[in-house]
């Protein structure tokens, strides 16, 4: 039978229906899927040393079989694995204290590779940190000098199966392999053919080699990605013109004149941009990504100013009430001198408020509005809706954002977040979005300390938070989870509000978390916010969406149960007044030091970011996010970001030429695309 990338793996020799069904597991149902899967990690045995030459207080890889294998019990009681190994150089003891298990794991005439320490005890002995398996008694083992492709492996099929799977017909599915790029864009990537790529990744003479095959394959994953959100903002622009405002400077520049501050560098600057956006014949559609505290609400009420001086309405949507309540109260405030009124409107007014709030804006006579999801009600409609802006836009689903849209025919859209993230990152999850950051602080800001602390000392801390309050300030007290629970020995919100209520009983503590009703857990911020509570016991329901310029003090308990950008989040809670703040984390877990240490020497938000991601990974942080997309899994955003950048390029390009990749030498992009991608469908469907 003739072989293509769409054949079904069980055709291949070696591959029955238990072994479909394995391979299945792992994503494996075509020919394509076994030669795609790449290993997840090599073994460098290049550098194997000889059992007789591994000295004392090295650390060495080193291959021999198995000659005998052992349990062997110490005075304390502990169970030590052994498995003796013998090469052409002599012999070896290897040594697994209190793993006895690995009996029934390691054989006697298996091939072991084994990596770790050397030490002695009663001679030359092992400890490996790893250990592989490359070949069981009687099989072949690979050759000498190789670097060892290890692929990853699932139930009833070992990664050597895999190996041997993927060896045997290498070459008869690197044949079926065509090359959709030509040679100019891969010269210009630096990038190999795609066929040396893949044989590099499965079958490599060293490890810069694997590392070029697995940079190709990063490449095209990530091309494929640019190619799709191109696409995606193609089409929205093409499919409505946006409105083409006039910078008329009415407003804009009365508010400048008025603003009791000085606009910083990027807030200019993102004004310009955002204003070039809507003076021009295409709808806006741009993300304003800024860390807490750098102005972004400013910013969007320049935008908002621009769409009333031109006799259209603005929309401002936050996440809660809230947030919401504080938009409107800043907006009022910063209006003042223009005789403007932004208009809220959010669940908690009454019947006949919501009524009245409802009327103005379909009349016209509200001009700003500021509000919760309660305006993307079917009851609101716009008179003449020219910009919606989106607070904490992660915190709607889309469908939430696009009804706040279709309130207005075609108004331009401006997306705020808080989050930092990293370049890398916004270019991929926002590609169809043109992306803004602000990073400058405006002056006049608190600092904010953050100091790491071990339990010891809690009374310490409790007597800094208590004067502090005792100056008339406030603090957070935040905990990782509500309730305590048997299986994590962890201090838990519910429980440590009365203990904290009995600590600070000259105060007032409150209480809020995500299980509380709405109505119950906005009531205690809002005391709070008043300063009629003193002291928040809170988990991390409070990342988003409070402002009190009078909280001094945040302490974060079991920090090491946080990301570094849900700490940063936490942070921001403070230092939003003009008074010194404090942040002091509290952790006793040894392992968790060093990355918590980093979090205390930033508060760039872009930064703690990079350190976010290269500590998680891109999953955790996209999270769905990717909905729609294909997950990564040769691109590693921590190091490919020029490959990011040059992927983006080269599909924009693309993309400008033939929007619909209609031509026949941009056919095998179009075809890859509408396979793999679950919009591909529809995005590649119309001309």
């Amino acid at each position: 039978m003739t072989l293509s990338l769409t054949t079904s793996v069980k055709y291949l020799k070696g591959v029955g229906p238990k072994r479909a069904e394995a391979l299945a597991r792992l994503g494996i149902r075509t020919v394509g899927d076994l030669l795609y899967h790449a290993p997840h990690r090599y073994l460098d045995a290049t550098t194997v040393t000889p059992l007789a030459r591994a000295r004392v207080g090295e650390e060495v890889s080193c291959v021999g079989q198995v000659v005998t294998t052992g349990v062997l019990p110490t005075r304390r009681g502990l169970r030590v694995f052994r498995a003796v190994l013998r090469d052409e150089s002599g012999l070896l003891e290897c040594a697994w204290p209190g793993q006895p298990f690995l009996e029934r794991q390691i054989k006697q005439g298996q091939v072991l590779l084994v990596t770790g320490p050397v030490r002695y005890y009663h001679g030359r002995q092992l400890v490996p940190r790893e250990f592989v398996v490359l070949a069981d008694e009687g099989e072949a083992r690979p050759e000498r000098g190789l670097v060892l492709p290890i692929y990853p492996a699932t139930e009833g099929l070992t990664h050597r199966q895999i190996r041997t799977l993927i060896h045997q017909h290498l070459d008869a599915l690197l044949g079926l392999a065509v090359d959709p790029h030509p040679p100019r864009l891969r010269a210009a990537v630096g990038i190999p053919d795609l066929r040396a790529a893949l044989a590099a990744v499965h079958r490599p003479r060293d490890p810069d080699d694997a590392e070029a095959g697995r940079r190709r394959l990063a490449f095209d994953e990530l091309f494929d990605q640019q190619l799709v959100q191109a696409r995606a903002r193609h089409l929205a622009k093409r499919a409505r013109a946006g409105i083409e405002f006039t910078l008329k400077k009415e407003l804009t520049t009365r508010l400048k004149e008025h603003l009791p501050f000085a606009l910083t560098d990027d807030q200019r600057r993102a004004v310009r941009e955002i204003a070039g956006d809507m003076t021009a014949p295409l709808r806006m559609h741009r993300l304003l990504m800024g860390d807490v505290g750098t102005g972004k609400t400013v910013v969007a009420l320049f935008a908002m100013l621009l769409a009333v001086e031109n006799d259209y309405q603005a929309a401002i949507m936050a996440p809660t009430e809230l947030l919401a309540e504080q938009h409107g109260a800043t907006l009022a405030r910063l209006l003042e001198p223009l005789e403007l009124r932004p208009e809220l409107l959010i669940g908690r007014l009454t019947p006949a408020e919501k009524r009245a709030a409802r009327e103005r804006i379909g009349h016209g006579a509200a001009r700003l509005v500021v509000g919760t999801h309660a305006l993307i009600q079917e009851a609101v409609t716009f008179h003449r809706l020219g910009l919606a802006v989106v607070d904490e836009q992660h915190r709607f689903g889309v469908e939430q954002r696009a009804a706040l849209v279709e309130k207005g025919d075609a108004p331009d859209v401006l997306l705020l977040t808080a989050t930092p993230i990293p370049r890398s990152l916004a270019l991929t999850l926002y590609g169809d979005l043109d992306v803004t950051e602000l990073r400058e602080r405006p002056p006049g800001r608190g600092s904010v300390k953050t100091a790491l602390r071990g339990d010891a000392a809690r009374k310490k801390i409790y007597a800094f938070i208590r004067s502090e309050c005792a100056a008339g300030r406030q603090a957070y007290v935040i905990y990782p989870v509500i309730d305590e629970s048997e299986r994590a020995d962890l201090k838990a919100a519910t429980t440590m509000a009365e203990d904290l209520r009995e600590v600070f009983a000259e105060f007032r503590v409150g209480l809020v978390h995500g299980r509380l009703k709405a109505e119950e857990r906005d009531a205690t911020m809002r005391a709070f916010r008043d300063n009629a509570v003193q002291i928040l016991v809170a988990t991390s329901v409070i990342e988003v969406g409070i402002d009190v310029a009078n909280a001094t003090v945040m302490l974060i308990e079991h920090a090491e149960r946080f990301g570094l950008a849900q700490l940063h989040q936490l942070r921001g809670r403070v230092g939003r007044g003009a008074a010194a703040s404090h942040c002091i984390l509290l952790s006793n877990v040894p392992s968790a030091a060093a990355r918590l240490k980093a979090f205390t020497e930033t508060t760039d938000g872009f930064k703690i970011a990079e350190l976010d991601l290269q500590e998680r990974g891109m999953g955790e942080l996209a999270g769905a996010r990717q909905s729609g997309g294909v997950p990564l899994r040769y691109a590693n955003f921590a190091t490919d970001l020029p490959l990011l950048e040059a992927a983006r390029r080269a599909a924009a390009e693309i993309i400008a030429r033939d929007p619909a990749l209609v031509r026949p030498e941009h056919a095998a992009y179009r075809e890859r695309i509408v396979a793999r991608y679950e919009r591909g469908f529809e995005l590649f469907r119309v001309g």
